[in-house]
């Protein structure tokens, strides 16, 4: 291309540049809350002076200047939290007008085919920067409110740790008391109404205490772990919750291995029991006039043992599977949304996993642990 003809291309977007930019602005896409709204204007005008020295000189030569446009209007996108879809239509808008002002020119074809490779190569750069740089900004904004939002739910349940903890341990004094009271009005007064009621009641009070307690320790000082039936276990469980699941009239379908034991806090695992069948008898109850739950255990491929709890409740909701276990998590109108969060914990503390599987007519809580190898002599 001769120097008579590049003269010619520049002349013609220097003469057509009012016209260039004034359609460029009517057509381009501005949202009414842009912060940047009046910037626009120079951004295309820094883009159109941006195109007329990548026709004097080599792109490559302009690479750093293209790129710090590109930034600093990426920066503005970000700040206005605008749609880059428009953003994008907006530059390929500018880049369709100066290619019709030339192709509307008197210039030959042939003699504009190197110059439209320029102006394609400094959109094509423009954008690439702009966007990049437009979308690592926004993962690091989406990264920093991720951390803040994990900063914060840890703070709230550390401070929930220690509010309970110390709520607790003042709450279970005059339970304690009132609990020994009942013993010994019990051994007194045998033949006396309502008292197994009210042990059991206050029995399953200091249950649910429990639960906070746990979120403030994961390890008790001066608690020993132990070797326990895990038959004998889910046996005590079911003797405790007896009036629960008379009151709800659900069976109760059992198919056990022999004798399993496992090492570990029993209590710790006694209440995850109560905690995933009480749950299942409040829901079912609810919802279904021949409530059944069953609990069987079979071997695991790794020699762990895997506990099934299922109950023929009502399927739990796709975006509540994926994160009943997290704290706070409830449908109950009054749950605290702590109970599984918890039962996991604990079941993870004694290197066990807990998973819910849920489906139209079963939903089903499967406990895996590790087993201790004791053997119970049963003659």
């Amino acid at each position: 291309m001769t120097i008579e003809t590049n003269n010619a291309i520049l002349e013609l977007l220097q003469t057509e540049r009012e016209n260039l930019l004034r359609e460029w602005n009517d057509k381009i896409l501005i949202n009414r809350d842009d912060p940047f709204k009046d910037k626009i204007k120079d951004n295309g005008d820094a883009m159109y002076q941006l195109v007329i020295q990548i026709l004097l000189k080599d792109g490559k030569e302009l690479e750093d200047y293209i790129q710090k446009l590109a930034y600093s209007v990426a920066e503005q996108r970000v700040k206005a939290d605008i749609n880059i879809g428009d953003f994008v239509y907006n530059v390929n808008l500018g880049r369709t007008i100066i290619l019709n002002i030339l192709n509307r020119s008197k210039i030959h074809f042939h003699d504009l085919q190197r110059q439209y490779e320029k102006i394609g190569y400094c959109f094509d750069k423009f954008l690439y920067h702009a966007v990049s740089r437009y979308t690592d900004a926004k993962d690091q904004i989406i990264k920093e409110k991720t951390q803040f939002i994990d900063s914060t739910h840890k703070d709230r349940l550390t401070l929930l740790g220690q509010m309970t903890s110390s709520f607790i341990h003042e709450f279970r004094n005059p339970l304690t008391s009132v609990q020994g009271f009942i013993q010994l009005l019990k051994s007194e007064n045998p033949s006396m109404k309502y008292l197994d009621i009210i042990s059991n009641e206050l029995e399953q009070l200091n249950f649910r205490i429990s639960q906070f307690l746990l979120l403030s320790k994961k390890e008790l000082i001066g608690k020993e772990k132990i070797a326990f039936s895990l038959n004998d276990l889910i046996d005590e469980v079911l003797i405790f919750l007896y009036p629960s699941i008379l009151d709800g009239k659900v069976t109760i379908l059992h198919d056990m291995k022999d004798e399993i034991y496992l090492v570990g806090y029993a209590d710790e695992i006694r209440q995850v029991f109560i905690n995933i069948i009480f749950n299942a008898i409040d829901v079912l109850t609810q919802y279904r006039s021949d409530p059944v739950i069953r609990i069987k255990s079979k071997w695991a491929s790794d020699g762990h043992i895997k506990l099934d709890i299922s109950n023929n409740g009502p399927r739990i909701p796709d975006h509540l599977v994926n994160s009943i276990f997290e704290p706070f998590v409830t449908t109950k109108t009054l749950g605290t949304g702590l109970g599984l969060f918890v039962c996991r914990e604990i079941i993870e503390k004694h290197q066990g996993t807990l998973t819910c599987d849920t489906e139209s007519d079963w939903t089903v809580f499967s406990i895996t642990l590790p087993t201790e190898k004791l053997t119970k002599d049963k003659s």
